[in-house]
């Protein structure tokens, strides 16, 4: 056999070998075609007509071009309720990304010999697992004027009738802020552990040759060789903080209460798509695209840097 045959047989077993590899992939276009592709376009296309209903009568659909993002960008209640998103994404995931660093650099210390780390790793993620819809529900009952914690605090003395934790915007907005963040610490726990682990062991044992405290080690070692986690921690955390609607939803009945103060961008969508306001939540959601896209690239120039 010379060499061309040769070459024709081995490019041959190469073509061959490598379908299944196209084969294995179908499943997944299709599903990104059908349930993600078909939908999105159709959103974009929905934006620009004017398409609900009107007690029994069908308005639409009619071509209105871009006057549905002219109406929400001109309604002050839309940049509200990115703001109260804003808030309490921001409650949330400061204690969350100070405890997850405390946390993931103590766990990932083979010198503090720890025990018992598999227990720890399954308890902090647990809250990972559990619902957000049947988490809402736990923390109303807890919080409600009737429910335990009232109970607690009365039977202390700390107050002399139950407070209407509902009632009040800073309240209801750190109960949102703490649901969120007792669900995602352990999450970013593990992602940060991983990050630390990857992080070559010679440089930390050098560190500590060369006689440097532990607060030196991690604002100088650590911290800067776990960027590229960081940053994606920022920004999933940002994208979900986002797209946040199940925990204040279920809270607060879908009222955003009290006074729309914690009422965010999703739950507004939802109002929309529950009235069958299709134009209106077409724009609501390709703005929420844009505005998910740009404060991630913000964030992402922001917490990197150029090396040399």
């Amino acid at each position: 056999m010379n060499k061309v045959e040769a070459k024709k047989v081995k490019k041959g077993k190469v073509v061959r070998y490598n379908k299944w590899g196209y084969i294995f992939l179908v499943p997944f276009v299709v599903t990104y075609l059908v349930f993600q592709l078909v939908p999105m376009v159709s959103t974009i296309f929905n934006s620009f007509f004017e398409n609900y209903r009107s007690g029994l009568t069908q308005i639409g659909p009619n071509f209105v071009g871009l006057d549905n993002y002219k109406s929400l960008l001109g309604n002050s209640d839309v940049w509200k309720y990115l703001k109260n998103t804003a808030i309490m994404w921001i409650m949330g995931f400061i204690p969350q990304i100070l405890l997850a660093l405390l946390l993931a650099n103590w766990f990932s210390n083979v010198r503090l010999k720890l025990k018992g780390l598999g227990f720890f790793k399954t308890v902090i993620y647990l809250p990972n697992l559990i619902m957000a819809s049947a988490f809402a529900m736990l923390f109303f009952a807890l919080f409600s004027d009737n429910g335990p914690v009232n109970a607690i605090l009365i039977n202390m003395g700390v107050i002399s009738e139950p407070y209407r934790f509902m009632s009040h915007v800073w309240s209801t907005r750190g109960l949102v802020a703490f649901m969120n963040f007792l669900m995602w610490f352990g999450n970013t726990t593990i992602l940060l552990m991983a990050g630390i682990m990857g992080i070559d062991m010679n440089l930390f044992e050098a560190a500590e040759v060369d006689g440097a405290k532990p607060t030196k080690v991690f604002t100088l070692i650590t911290l800067p060789l776990l960027r590229p986690i960081l940053i994606y921690v920022v920004i999933t955390s940002l994208i979900g903080g986002i797209q946040m609607f199940d925990v204040p939803q279920i809270l607060t009945s879908g009222s955003g209460a009290p006074v729309n103060s914690s009422m965010t961008l999703i739950m507004y969508l939802n109002k929309h798509l529950f009235s069958k306001n299709y134009g209106m939540g077409g724009a609501m959601s390709v703005l929420l695209f844009f505005i998910t896209g740009i404060l991630s690239v913000i964030v992402f120039k922001i917490t990197s840097k150029k090396e040399d």
